[in-house]
């Protein structure tokens, strides 16, 4: 059995991101003065990083806890949450 994948198959396709990529997003984004920096989106990186194994985002999210407002800590949930429902299976492999 063959498959055949033209390159305009792939248009818009995500990349597979690995916990070292996710810890390394939250890293970007928790880094005052960063073009990039959040706290909220920072904590979804280093939450989805930790939920694949890593355990320094595991560190990082719960230090990023001490300095979030409780609706921050809300938003950055929704915000893991609804990446979870677009990319189910990047965290089942």
């Amino acid at each position: 059995m063959s498959v055949t994948v033209s390159p305009t198959d792939l248009e818009g396709a995500q990349p597979i991101l690995s916990s070292e990529d996710m810890y390394r997003k939250g890293l970007e984004a928790s880094t005052p003065g960063a073009e990039d920096y959040d706290v909220v989106k920072a904590h979804k990186w280093f939450n989805l990083s930790a939920m694949k194994g890593n355990p320094q985002a595991r560190v990082y999210c719960k230090e990023l806890l001490l300095e979030m407002t409780s609706d921050q800590v809300a938003q950055a949930q929704k915000l893991a949450r609804e990446w979870l429902s677009a990319n189910r299976a990047v965290l089942i492999g």
